[in-house]
């Protein structure tokens, strides 16, 4: 696979040419856009679709997050798990093939692909697996981070919240586009534009292209000299919009392909091999040829006719093709250094998930006391999973589970303005659930050599109805006040072999206050809210298999309030955010994973006495702790200032701080394995605008801080370095 990204350059070239000479010849006729900064105006308005209506971020009764695709880049945004550095209450860490995205504590705390989560992220209102999910963030509309159970218009796995990611879409009548060329440390490369063109009077399309490389942040000692964490990606994006009369279509296709070297993790001190541990910062010592190949192709089309009297009918269908492939050194040491029980600790990985989907809405027109949507939703995955293990046991291991999952989901919400300001708020959705999975997990090789087969087969189907119940107050055109109930849940699934585990719920109860003043120029957003959560799913290691199984371990309370604030005042801007999370989850029983050989083992539990094809786990009882990767406080500022220069120039120099509180990654809560402890991040920046152009110089991780953003099994995962890099981009 690696052959695959010898033609990058090439397709970068060809792209980026092509971009440059359309973009050259409508030079003459493209609008001007991106010019000085107004200090005068208040902080922009970013409109929003959460609730299949396009409505100011200002005006809509959820608490959320929202930001525009232009701020992305001046708040150091360039991949989905930037956001929690600007979204507060909002946790995304590394594991490996997946990332752990949780909001208020709720989301996903598994990388089983039994398990769904619980904060569904959505590109241009598809829903999204959770692998493949860490491409960049190009030619970006909007996006939303919304906290709390989406349990009414958004999908039966929304109890933490959901994350809209939108596109930007063709405009008709509009020929232009943009171009953005990035150099940076460690040979950081990124190269991107868009160009839009009306191919008619009710016709346009839309061409975008990212393609970015970078060297890697670690020095590998070991006989391979691997380049974990380096990237090579390129992505394309075609789409097409046709309106004519009250009917619209929207169409668009995408190919993302990255690799990195595979991932780079060390074990944690304490742990089995962590004798093997570098003590130098971004240093590995593998001894396995590491690889990560990531492919993403993902089309859409939506429909919609608005009726003369203004009622919409909307369709969305969507067709997802994800795969991953992985080489893994499991003990991330050299085995020189670290030996393990068996040689060398090693596993490939391939995963596979294919998705189609399908939504169909009604929706009434706003401008009447009663309004209401009604929806529609099907969803089908399909997931293959092929891992063989080496060096874990003295003999293979092969795991081969295979899982078809369908989501059936009608929904309704009606909103009746009582008066001029009151307005009432209602909701449901029943969602089904079913799952079958074949495959089985072979020791010893695949068949014939296979000396024992423990079947990964198996069939869940459960279903719950879900909803919300608001009271919305705008006393005035500068506030709302709300107050709500509602009820989220995630769906329930197999554990093979021979088990099934239970959906997680969550009821949410919120108050809410969002205002302007000060002529519109600060807007704040505030809220408190209690959670009672129920079921909570977790990987744990299964006696039965050896394999990381899903088990319903205990019940939650999580409280807490946020407040976000954005100005602009007299040439300063600051938009700053705090989230404080209270949670406490239940006493587990537990099987330690730390003992050493338990997360490699693989193996049945021993029932009597301890042979080859058994290992003896050991089992750990905790007292109440909080939910897993829920930091306590989240917090973030950002502070800028406009220096007018001249007409249409400007210079701007920005600051942010984040802070992420500490969290525990497992339900054992040992100190020394189980917490990931607080981080700092710094980041500034300063941009010259000069009509069309911008030019920007960067830092990331300003103050060079070193922490762990993750775990898998017995790794821990850090994040980058300090980077430095200049932009420049034009709008033509």
């Amino acid at each position: 696979m690696s052959q695959t990204f010898h033609s990058i350059p090439v397709r970068a070239a060809i792209s980026l040419v092509a971009l440059a000479t359309v973009m050259a010849a409508s030079n003459a006729c493209a609008q001007q856009a991106g010019g000085a900064s107004n200090s005068a105006a208040g902080p922009g308005e970013i409109v929003v679709t959460a609730q299949r209506r396009s409505e100011s971020s200002q005006k809509v009764a959820i608490a959320l997050t929202a930001v525009s695709g232009d701020q992305l880049q001046e708040k150091a945004v360039l991949v989905q798990r930037d956001l929690q550095n600007i979204a507060p209450g909002l946790s995304i860490v590394k594991a490996g093939l997946t990332e752990s995205v949780n909001i208020r504590g709720i989301g996903l705390a598994s990388g089983s692909p039994q398990v769904a989560n619980g904060v569904a992220s959505y590109v241009d209102g598809l829903f999204q697996p959770p692998i493949a999910q860490s491409f960049d963030l190009y030619d970006i509309q909007n996006i939303e981070v919304l906290r709390g159970p989406q349990g009414t218009l958004v999908g039966s796995n929304s109890t933490g919240g959901a994350i809209f990611i939108n596109t930007k879409r063709p405009e008709l009548g509009k020929l232009g586009g943009d171009m953005n060329a990035e150099y940076g440390s460690y040979n950081n490369v990124r190269l991107n534009g868009a160009i839009n063109v009306p191919v008619s009077d009710t016709l346009a399309l839309r061409f975008a292209t990212n393609q970015h490389w970078r060297d890697s942040y670690y020095t590998d000692r070991g006989p391979y000299k691997n380049q974990p964490d380096s990237l090579k990606e390129h992505d394309e994006r075609l789409s097409a919009l046709y309106k004519s009369g009250g009917f619209s279509a929207y169409w668009k296709a995408e190919l993302s392909q990255k690799s990195t070297g595979g991932y780079a993790y060390q074990p944690i001190a304490g742990t089995q091999f962590a004798a093997g541990r570098e003590a130098s910062r971004y240093t590995v010592n593998y001894d396995t040829a590491t690889a990560n190949f990531e492919r993403a192709f993902t089309t859409a089309l939506e429909l919609k006719y608005q009726t003369p009297g203004g009622l919409v009918i909307r369709s969305l269908s969507g067709y997802q093709n994800k795969r991953i492939w992985n080489v893994y050194d499991v003990d991330a040491t050299n085995q020189s250094v670290a030996p393990g029980p068996f040689g060398p600790q090693t596993q490939d990985q391939y995963v596979r998930e294919r998705e189609i989907s399908q939504e169909v809405n009604i929706i009434s027109p706003d401008s009447k006391a009663f309004n209401y949507i009604l929806g529609g939703y099907y969803q089908h995955n399909k997931i293959d999973v092929l891992l063989h293990f080496n060096g874990t046991a003295p003999f293979p291991i092969v795991v081969n589970p295979m899982n078809s999952k369908t989501t059936l989901g009608f929904f309704a919400q009606a909103n009746y303005r009582l008066s001029d300001k009151f307005e009432i708020q209602a909701g449901a959705r029943y969602s089904h659930y079913h799952v079958d999975g074949t495959g089985a997990v072979y020791l010893g090789g695949t068949p014939p050599a296979a000396f024992l087969t423990i079947p990964q087969t198996g069939t869940e189907a459960d279903g719950r109805m879900t909803g919300k119940l608001a009271l919305n107050y705008k006393p005035d055109s500068n506030n709302l006040i709300y107050v709500f109930a509602a009820r989220g849940y995630k769906p329930g699934g197999i554990n093979p072999p021979g088990g099934l585990f239970n959906p997680e719920t969550v009821w949410d109860f919120e108050a809410g206050w969002k205002t302007s003043f000060l002529d519109r120029h600060v807007r704040t957003q505030l809220g408190v809210f209690y959670n009672k959560y129920n079921n909570f799913q977790m990987d744990v290691i299964s006696p039965l298999s050896g394999q990381n199984g899903v088990v319903n371990l205990a019940n939650a309370t999580i409280k807490g309030f946020e407040g976000q604030v954005q100005a602009r005042l007299a040439g300063f801007g600051l938009d700053a955010g705090v989230s404080y999370v209270d949670s406490g989850l239940s006493s587990v029983s537990v099987i330690n994973k730390w003992q050493p050989g338990a997360a490699n083992a693989q193996l049945p539990a021993c029932t009597t006495s301890v042979t080859s094809n058994c290992f003896a786990y050991q089992i750990i009882s905790s007292n109440a702790g909080p939910n897993l990767l829920s930091p306590k406080w989240t917090w973030n500022a950002a502070l800028d200032y406009t220096f007018q220069i001249g007409d249409e120039r400007s210079v701007v120099p920005r600051i942010s701080y984040s802070y992420t509180g500490s969290q525990w990654a497992y339900v054992t809560y040992l100190p020394q394995y189980d917490l990931i402890h607080a981080r700092h991040l710094v980041n500034a920046s300063i941009t010259l605008n000069w009509g069309r152009w911008k030019a920007e110089a960067y830092a990331t991780n300003l103050t060079k801080e070193f922490f762990v953003t993750g775990q898998s099994t017995l790794n821990e995962f850090y994040n980058a370095p300090r980077e430095f890099g200049v932009r420049l981009g034009v709008k033509l």
